[in-house]
């Protein structure tokens, strides 16, 4: 949505010129809920004369009929889109809004305030370059305040506009400004937000948004407009060294190859070294293409196509760097963890981790601590709920190129996503790698997997036994070891309670240690496998991510799923150990099958129905699916 120019009518061309060459400021509006983030905005939209007169209409009759200020008009409406959101008075999904002035172009993004949608906040947040934190005079410094305050200077923001709201119906206090001010300066200063511009304002009645207030005579300071044509914003990343991950190569024909990003850092010209990370090669840049054809020189924010002088090897997720000042490669790191989902973070269970353009497979330890955002303790924790922020240690599945996130943005920001349903769960920073992603490699040994396989006479594998407890695992496994020995298979058994009495003795039976421990255990078969052994592992094992990890620690063709299939209510009645009954009676908690749930296989090499054949029949399936996959002749 653009201003009215005069220069529209007299001369569009030069309009459309001067236009182009706007400074572009990216703002949010945060704070707590019902603080006025939609109203404020939705007032400078209106203030400066940048609603049409359609939507005027349309905003006139909303408020008529959903409105929440009587017969005035609700400019809230102007930005609350969804029908739940006009239906409740409240923000719940970003709302973006692109605008101008004669200064400068700017879009701002609408963030909700309840604490439930922290993680869309921190959506809006991470593009931002100025945070406009709402406060309610009548209500001063609340905890989603300090939340959004912190998330904000975590994501990098550095300049803060702390609008006073509602100073109206505070009957325009300056003691009531005063004593804000003075308790948010006291709590930025312990998070490191040191520039910050506080305007008492009333974004309905439209003081101090646009035009100065005729009611707060002791107020000196900017307007909120005024404050955003004219602050001046760092772009660090354009200063930075040259970064451009690779959304697509560009291959029209035999004639052309490219490489199609944006860039993120830096700027780019004919004839710049560069090099390809994570592989290291390096070449010169040929050509800088855009449809409008080539450029001299490319900067950070810009969509372009890269050619270079030689035919090396890049796709999809490599990055493109700065010769001279490439970004670091690693795979384990200590980062900052803002958890977005209902269901809690499991440490050690596989999810995807999203960073510029390449998806990897991450692990999350435990917490080194999460942080308490009232008064910024560093709590012990085990894992993090929805909306708390942790310090972890993350493990990728394959080395990747990055920039700390205080450098680059881009570079150091990472999602985090449920494999299983594709959901995102997570968002962080990247603070440094570990030592230990650069110092630990693997060692070059003369025996290998094959060599122990040969001598043994048959391959490596990892049986693995899954089903509720009493449905027979250890039975069957049991078998199928005796019968394996016969047979002068080498092997060797992981039963679930032998394990728990030494590698595992320190871990319980709740969500994260249960994911703990099979994630032990995958890695102990993995050696064991690796030693030419058939490694029969008999766990209920109830998640399905857990067993796929279990599954990609070996290599193809090396792992057979047993899926012991009993009916709750058979293995109930078995009940060998009498641990359902003490489930029922509520003396065991968290117990597979009654209060913790089981995700029965959807694609298991065998399933095993026991109440239709012997555990003698069983063994002898899994015997006959270990020869189908030539693991024994």
């Amino acid at each position: 949505m653009a201003h009215a120019s005069d220069l529209i009518a007299d001369d569009i061309e030069a309009y459309l010129v001067s236009h182009q060459y706007k400074s572009l400021l990216r703002f949010i509006t945060c704070g707590s809920v019902d603080d006025g983030k939609s109203t404020l905005i939705g007032r400078l939209l209106y203030e400066s004369h940048l609603v049409f007169e359609d939507h005027l209409a349309a905003l006139e009759a909303d408020s008529a009929k959903v409105g929440t200020q009587g017969g005035d008009l609700d400019f809230a409406l102007l930005l609350d889109g969804l029908s739940a959101e006009r239906e409740q008075g409240i923000t719940i999904d970003v709302a973006y809004r692109f605008f101008s002035t004669e200064q400068r172009k700017f879009i701002v993004a609408d963030t909700p305030g309840h604490e439930q949608y922290t993680r869309n906040m921190v959506t809006g947040a991470s593009t931002a370059d100025v945070a406009v934190l709402m406060v309610d005079a009548r209500k001063g410094v609340l905890t989603q305040t300090r939340r959004h305050s912190f998330l904000v200077s975590l994501l990098g923001i550095q300049k803060i506009i702390v609008a006073v709201n509602k100073m109206d119906l505070v009957d325009w206090s300056h003691e009531v400004y005063e004593t804000i001010q003075e308790e948010y300066r006291d709590f930025a200063k312990r998070i490191g937000l040191d520039d910050i511009t506080f305007i008492p304002m009333s974004a309905l009645k439209g003081d101090n948004v646009v035009a100065p207030s005729q009611h707060m005579h002791w107020y000196h300071g900017p307007t909120l407009l005024g404050y955003l044509e004219t602050v001046e914003v760092d772009d660090a990343t354009a200063s930075g060294p040259f970064r451009m991950p690779v959304q697509w190569v560009n291959r029209p024909n035999l004639d052309f190859r490219g490489f199609s990003g944006r860039i993120v850092g830096g700027t780019v010209r004919p004839g710049d070294a560069v090099r390809v990370l994570p592989a290291g090669t390096t070449s010169t840049v040929d050509r800088v293409v855009t449809m409008d054809g080539d450029l001299d020189e490319a900067i950070a924010g810009q969509s372009v196509t890269i050619t270079l002088a030689d035919e090396i090897d890049a796709s999809r997720g490599d990055v493109l760097c700065a010769g001279d000042a490439p970004a670091e490669v690693a795979d384990q790191f200590e980062a900052h963890v803002v958890w977005m989902h209902e269901d809690e973070m499991l440490p050690g269970r596989p999810y995807l981790l999203k960073i510029g353009t390449r998806t990897v497979g991450v692990t999350i330890a435990n917490p080194k601590y999460r942080i308490d955002v009232n008064n910024l303790d560093h709590l012990a924790a085990n894992t993090l709920e929805l909306n708390e922020i942790g310090v972890c240690n993350l493990s990728l599945d394959r080395p990747i190129p990055f920039d700390p996130y205080a450098d680059n943005r881009e570079m150091g920001g990472f999602v985090i996503i449920d494999k299983l349903t594709q959901n995102t769960v997570g968002a962080g920073l990247l603070h440094f790698a570990l030592r230990r992603s650069h110092n630990i490699h693997w060692q070059e040994v003369k025996v290998d997997k094959d060599a122990r396989a040969e001598m043994n006479s048959h391959r490596p594998g990892v049986v693995w036994f899954t089903g509720l407890s009493g449905s027979g695992k250890s039975t069957i496994a049991n078998i199928v070891e005796s019968k394996l020995h016969t047979m002068g298979v080498r092997t060797y058994l992981l039963d679930g309670d032998n394990v728990r009495h030494g590698l595992n003795r320190d871990l319980g039976f709740t969500d994260v240690d249960r994911v703990e421990n099979i994630r032990r255990i995958a890695e102990v078969s993995r050696l064991m496998a690796d030693a030419g052994l058939v490694v029969l592992v008999s766990f209920i094992s109830p998640f399905r991510a857990e067993r796929d990890l279990a599954r990609s620690r070996v290599d193809d063709g090396e792992f057979v799923e047993v899926f012991v299939d009993t009916p709750l209510a058979v293995a109930e009645e078995r009940d060998p150990k009498g641990l359902y009954a003490k489930a029922r009676s509520g003396e065991l908690s968290n117990f597979t099958g009654i209060d913790s749930p089981y995700e029965a296989p959807e694609s298991a090499e065998v399933r095993v129905d026991t109440t239709s054949i012997t555990p003698e029949e069983a063994a002898d399936q899994v015997i006959a699916q270990l020869r189908a996959q030539g693991i024994i002749t």
